[in-house]
Parts: structure tokens; sequence; C-alpha cells
């Protein structure tokens, strides 16, 4: 097969490669996907560049975890009637060695998720990692039926998501975006309000919209810049679910986090209970088909110029909420 891969970490135009590999085989339990799109995340980019402390656990790698397209071939075990199943696929490179970057990926079954009719695949091909983690985010702790919950960096890939699983889901949703002119896209993803960082006074400007009243979850995405205004809208016994922060070591206002209660939830995508996996798979699918999720698409990229344009993702912001995808060979 046709494969990009990796035997060493560094900048894209260093270290990946294109070329043969050997053909994979499911073994039992698992599907084999041909790969028609492959997504990229900024997980991807820290395995391969060394990230956050990462190592390389094999010697060789075919990167990113996420992609869409037709099983063709099943394991022991799997029910042959699955080949010829249009899905997208997530965790494909976690505690794994070959990603989707490559002709065929082999998966556990269940992380091949069957793609309704009418959603295209490369609105799915990047869903894995910023979908579920966005799941979690939000259902982590039960069900937000009835709560305010707010969204930071509401346009990015994993902020997208959670609009729209909170919104579904029946919470208020609150977004918040770094510029005004992004407000009107917030609303269009699913916020039931919306308020740019540029302005100001987060904190007073989210409370004047609740009337006053307190915020019941957080959808983090930068810790470290925002835990002090979570901190004045959250409730006695709220919950802060980060997956991100731009300082690797925060300072923490213990105290006042004590004080109020707060739940600070800290979340790696590679490590969510399986059983929040397959929840978030189900929703996250249901939202793609209804039409309230939806990514742009930055960039669409042959597989054989995956070492020229990989790296450009690592400059975009979050909350561009691009997905950047590698078409199959």
């Amino acid at each position: 097969m046709r494969a990009a891969w990796y035997d060493r970490q560094g900048p894209a135009r260093e270290v990946l490669q294109v070329g043969e590999l050997p053909d994979p085989w499911p073994g039992e339990g698992e599907v084999r996907v041909r790969v028609s799109v492959s997504g990229i995340h900024v997980g991807d980019l820290g395995k391969r560049q060394g990230w956050w402390g990462s190592t390389m656990m094999f010697p060789r790698v075919v990167p990113h975890g996420d992609g869409a397209g037709v099983i063709d071939a099943v394991g022991l075990g799997v029910d042959p009637s699955r080949i010829g199943e249009r899905v997208w696929v997530y965790l494909a490179q976690s505690y794994r060695p070959f990603g989707t970057a490559a002709e065929y990926t082999v998966v556990p079954a269940r992380h091949a998720v069957p793609l309704p009719a009418g959603v295209p695949d490369e609105q799915a091909a990047g869903l894995g990692i910023p979908g579920i983690t966005a799941h979690r985010a939000i259902f982590a702790d039960g069900s937000v039926t009835g709560q305010r919950v707010l969204v930071t960096g509401a346009l990015g890939a994993v902020g997208r998501a959670a609009l729209a699983v909170a919104r579904r889901d029946g919470a208020i949703v609150i977004a918040t975006v770094r510029t005004p002119d992004q407000v009107e896209h917030a609303l269009a993803a699913g916020a039931h309000h919306a308020l740019d960082t540029a302005g100001g006074d987060v904190a007073s400007r989210i409370l004047a919209y609740t009337g006053g009243e307190p915020i019941d979850r957080v959808a983090e995405l930068a810790f470290d810049a925002n835990v002090a205004t979570d901190l004045e809208v959250l409730r006695n016994g709220g919950v802060i679910a980060t997956y991100a922060t731009g300082a690797a070591e925060p300072t923490i206002p213990y105290w006042p986090l004590g004080f109020k209660n707060i739940t600070v939830r800290f979340l790696s995508n590679d490590d969510f209970p399986e059983s929040a996996n397959e929840a978030a798979a189900s929703d996250l699918t249901a939202a793609l088909a209804d039409g309230d999720l939806s990514y742009p698409i930055a960039a669409r990229v042959p597989l054989a110029e995956i070492d020229r344009r990989t790296n450009w993702p690592s400059a975009a912001q979050p909350e561009a909420g691009s997905s950047w995808t590698s078409e199959g060979p």
C-alpha cells in the first residue's frame, strides 16, 4: 500500500517519507478500512514533533488517528456483512503504530463507525480526536439538559463539536470567540449566545446575559488564560472540563477553586473509557447527519505531498476550527 511514515520525530519535511509498505490485515475483532480521507489534528503533529514530552512508542509510525473510508476486510469475530460499509474511524494511531495516512488502516471494529449516506467523508475524517474530546468535556459528569454551559474557543475543532452536542442535549450554550466578526459564526454553529473576548470583562458580560445566574460547566480551551474568568462565572460545585492550556505548568488558584468546590477535569483523548468513546461516536454521527455539526475544510492535500504540507496546521489557531485533510492515494 501507499503510505506516509516516520522513523524519528521532527518537522514534516525532515522526517516524513512516502512510499510502499506491506498491506495490513485485520486480526480478531478488527476491520481493515480503505482510507479515502485522513484527518490531521494538532495531536498528530505533537506526536510527530515530540511536543508535550511525547516520545515514539514504535520504531515506525504511520501518522493520524482519524479518517474515513470503506471497510474492505474483517477479522475473526466480525460480521462479514460490514464489508463495503462506509465508516469514519478514531484512535487508529492511539497505542498503535499505523494510523490513517495510508491507503489502508486496521482498527478495532468498534472504532469504525458507520457513516450515514449524505455525510461527506471529509466531514467525518477529522471528527475523532476533537469530537470525542468535546463530547467528554460536555458529558463526563452526566447530562447537561437545562444547564448553562460555556464553551471557550467555540469555533475551534473541539469547540464546534461541544456547541453541537451540548445544544442537542438541551443545554443553554454560551460561546466565547476572539473577535467581534466571529460572533455570528458561533451563533450559526449552535450557540444561544456568543461574545468576543476582545471586548474585555468577559465574566460580567456572561453574567449579564444570564441575568446573574451562574454557569454550571465550562468546556475550556485555554485553562491557564481563562481559569480566573471561569471562577467568576461558575456556580458553587461547577465544573471546568479542560483539554488544552497555553502554559504547560499554569498557576492554579487553589483556594478560590476550593472555596467554590469547583471540579477541574483534565482531559486527554487517548484514554477515555471505551463506553464514553462509543457514546460520543453515536452522538457525533447523529449531529453530522442532522446538520448540527459541520467543519470548514482548510485544505485538501494529496498523500504524496504530506511531507511538504503537514506543518501548516501547527501555525493555525485553534479557533480557526478547520479540518485539514490528506486525500487518499
